[in-house]
């Protein structure tokens, strides 16, 4: 379920809540609830602080450098290091090159997988985090490799990439968290935190804090703004839909103490990776034979395609009990060719190729009315005409739930929709046209600003390492 929550990620619990003000500077408590607020650290040495965003699709770091000032306006891509080829954006995948033996990061680690070496590909290892596949493994080469050691290795090369761009060592880091790991559970959603810290303890990171991702967003919004507004931040990332109602201004970015400015923050369990996973359970399972029958008249168990389409299950559709599941099920179909094509993608271990292939066409369907997938490895290959509509009546229920997220944020605030000055969209997923046309008309005299969608996140957080380490 969606919920709503005033809490800033930290370490400290005071309580307030605060109706809208006409200057930053001052604000009077209204009604009490839960606020979870950063304290500021130790003093460090700023130039070996950083901010790092570990995304569900992609992560990035941000760093001030030596002699700016929290106020200045940055704007997001100048606080970002490039990370692989350039860009501030790596690919939250590894791959384990079985033929060279060799583990491949970001955007290499795809060209190897669709290049068709044999290893293991993982992507979405974030959504682990908090669930109990975090203490699973998976196997490459008769070789079993434990989740927390696959996301300890690629939170270790984030860090040393960063370092080598920076030319410097960080020691010091504020991590970006989703308001909600797992939702409507406590006691999970510490358990990824926790594990997020360990992980990142175990890079090399002396003194790790942490901060809600559509707060930082906030504070790379605020820095290239000149005037105070309340904003509706909207971070819709490959995981999870956070938001924020932040009061943000110029006369607001120098403050050590941000609470009186922070109405409320809430988030859903829900980003691209389901929107990806809806559609292509929409679209293109059914030629794998998703809803398909047995000879008893008993649907085809759905488990196969759910893991499918869902970026962190695909290799659990790899296990030798599932292939050998479906040797059965191909006997017994009402439709035995489509099981074939199904048994033939996992026995070619083609499940991460087939979820890029949806993924593209929700990316194209944000600009086009219709995306044709031409889906040359399934046997017989497949052209198939995608719609936009599909798209969007498969994930209309996601689009509810993060509806009601962000009315519960208003309510909680305590603000009217026609209080809000702005909605800033950042995360990827953002690009939905739907969903930013539903977002937008829960607020609808609040104007509409797209930030850097992929970099506003690792700016303010390296902002917010300023802030607690400079």
């Amino acid at each position: 379920m969606p919920r709503a929550s005033s809490a800033q990620a930290g370490d400290e619990r005071v309580t307030g809540k605060q109706r809208p003000q006409n200057d930053c500077k001052s604000a009077s408590p209204r009604k009490l609830i839960s606020v979870k607020i950063s304290p500021l650290h130790r003093k460090a040495d700023m130039t070996n602080a950083c901010g790092v965003d570990f995304g569900t699709s992609n992560s990035t770091v941000g760093w001030i450098k030596p002699g700016t000032t929290p106020g200045q306006a940055l704007g997001g891509a100048h606080a970002l290091l490039s990370l692989e080829d350039g860009k501030a954006t790596l690919p939250s995948v590894v791959f384990f090159n079985a033929d060279d033996e060799e583990v491949r990061y970001g955007r290499a680690a795809l060209a190897d997988y669709l290049a068709g070496y044999e290893g293991r590909l993982m992507r979405s290892m974030k959504s682990l985090l908090g669930t109990s596949l975090m203490d699973g493994q998976t196997e490459v080469a008769g070789r079993a490799l434990p989740f927390r050691v696959l996301l300890a290795q690629f939170i270790g090369e984030v860090k040393r990439r960063a370092e080598r761009q920076a030319g410097r060592g960080f020691e010091h880091a504020v991590f970006g968290r989703p308001v909600f790991f797992i939702d409507d559970n406590p006691a999970a959603d510490k358990l990824a935190e926790d594990t997020l810290l360990d992980v990142a303890r175990g890079a090399g990171f002396r003194e790790v804090a942490f901060q809600y991702e559509p707060i930082a967003a906030a504070f790379d919004y605020e820095s290239q703004i000149d005037r105070e507004e309340l904003v509706l931040i909207a971070d819709i990332g490959g995981g999870t839909s956070d938001f924020s109602l932040v009061r943000l201004g110029p006369g607001c970015a120098g403050k050590p103490e941000r609470r009186d400015d922070i109405l409320a923050t809430g988030g859903v369990h829900i980003g691209g990776t389901d929107f990806d996973k809806y559609l292509s359970l929409a679209s293109v399972m059914p030629l794998l034979g998703y809803k398909s029958a047995l000879r008893s008249g008993a649907e085809i168990p759905s488990s196969y395609y759910f893991n499918l389409a869902t970026w962190h299950t695909i290799n659990q559709a790899y296990t030798r009990k599932s292939i050998v599941q479906l040797d059965d099920l191909v006997r017994d179909a009402r439709e035995p060719a489509k099981l074939a094509r199904l048994q033939q993608l996992i026995e070619e271990r083609a499940g991460h190729w087939l979820a890029m292939q949806v993924e593209g066409a929700k990316i194209g369907l944000s600009d086009a009315a219709s995306v044709r997938l031409e889906l040359d490895r399934l046997a017989p290959p497949e052209s198939l005409t995608v719609e936009r509509a599909t798209f969007e009546a498969a994930i209309g229920q996601l689009l509810d739930a993060i509806d009601t997220t962000v009315l519960r944020l208003l309510a909680d605030a305590g603000v009217a929709p026609g209080d809000v000055d702005t909605v800033f969209f950042t995360g990827g997923s953002s690009g939905v046209g739907l969903l930013r046309q539903r977002i937008g008309a829960l607020v609808p005299d609040a104007r509409k600003v797209e930030g850097d969608l992929f970099g506003s996140i690792g700016a303010g957080l390296a902002l917010d390492a300023q802030r607690k380490f400079g």
